[in-house]
């Protein structure tokens, strides 16, 4: 059956979590597309880059393509129906973490992030140099997207809970929100894993419904309030180590654009993909000082927990090895990820080594 074609005829997944969408906008040579995104109005990086891409493209474009963002809930509410409004082509265009939907495809995982996966530099080596975006585009094809990253959170901390992790055993049985491969890991460790949507998370935490909690790091978990629930944050985690963040486009909508237009969107993408990228990495420090005067304390896990986060993560990934495009993105992310580290272990981790050694 043709995936597509499945998907407009069955409409949006759950009405009840839709509103009506009108159809997309073309005048006298002016173009208005909708984006829906995962992101509640406001939140801290996120909804930030899709706010960004969209003001690049009303300018670049002098006003002939407009993009409208719509938060969670604006037009849709929950993750899943925001991806099947675009792949039915009643909304133009999404920016999500692509991470959402392995359970449309499993490797959709790698275009956001896997556990012990890649940096963001490493990442971009990959996406804009070798294989990654053949794949991403490639991928889309089964879902009728024509897809670009378009943000980075960077290095994700390992996240929020109500005490602290002794031992693996510590997770059987947690309550816990994590996304996409790595929440399949921590799973298996007996956790009881929950995909929310960022706009849930406080209230989820608030109220007990979840023990813990990631999120993306110190800017954008202080500016989520989470350390006003509990003190206890572990500052690295083995899931996301540079998430990328994505716009899914529907395809037939992005081949109707002009050239120019096309290439506006791919352009923004790329820029707001960088400029995310390092809003993070310029707010986090500061904002983990402020986090450690409230008396947030912050912890790392210890080595015995990384080694169980490492098992399960090979067990989580070593089972979709059966899917051909899985194994095919899995080997070609591998490859590029130890040829980048390579490089960078002699280069700018020696250099980070001896700047400390020699300033302090």
């Amino acid at each position: 059956m043709d995936r597509r074609k499945f998907i407009k005829s069955a409409g949006l997944v759950g009405a009840a979590s839709t509103v009506a969408i009108g159809t997309p906008a073309i005048a006298q040579g002016r173009e208005k597309l909708t984006m829906v995104t995962a992101w509640g109005r406001g939140l801290a990086g996120v909804f930030d880059a899709a706010v960004h891409l969209a003001e690049s493209v009303n300018a670049m474009s002098d006003g002939t393509l407009e993009i409208d963002v719509k938060a969670q809930g604006e037009l849709v509410s929950g993750l899943g129906p925001v991806f099947d409004a675009v792949t039915a082509g009643q909304a133009d265009m999404y920016h999500a973490a692509d991470y959402y939907y392995v359970g449309q495809h499993p490797a959709f995982a790698f275009f956001t992030a896997v556990p012990f996966g890649m940096t963001p530099n490493e990442l971009h080596n990959w996406y804009y140099h070798q294989d990654g975006h053949k794949l991403h585009l490639e991928l889309g094809e089964e879902f009728g997207l024509h897809s670009f990253l378009a943000g980075n959170t960077g290095p994700q901390a390992g996240g929020w809970f109500k005490k602290e992790i002794k031992s693996a055993a510590d997770f059987n049985g947690l309550k816990f929100r994590m996304p996409g491969l790595g929440g399949k890991a921590l799973g298996k460790l007996g956790a009881s894993v929950q995909t929310l949507p960022g706009s849930e998370v406080y209230q989820a935490l608030a109220s007990g419904a979840i023990d813990g909690t990631e999120w993306i790091g110190p800017w954008a978990d202080e500016k989520a309030g989470f350390q006003e629930i509990t003190k206890i944050y572990y500052t690295s985690g083995f899931h996301e180590p540079g998430a990328g963040l994505a716009l899914g486009v529907n395809k037939d909508r992005f081949n109707g654009l002009s050239k120019a237009h096309q290439k506006m969107i791919e352009v923004a993408s790329a820029e707001a993909n960088l400029w995310n990228l390092h809003q993070y990495l310029a707010n986090n420090s500061e904002a983990l000082v402020r986090l450690q005067a409230g008396g947030v304390k912050t912890l790392e896990f210890p080595d015995d927990v990384w080694d169980a986060f490492g098992k399960v993560s090979k067990e989580t990934l070593d089972g979709f090895m059966d899917d051909e495009f899985f194994k095919k993105t899995h080997d070609s992310v591998m490859k590029s990820m130890k040829a980048s580290a390579a490089w960078d272990a002699l280069s700018s981790g020696a250099y980070a080594r001896q700047r400390t050694r020699v300033l302090g």
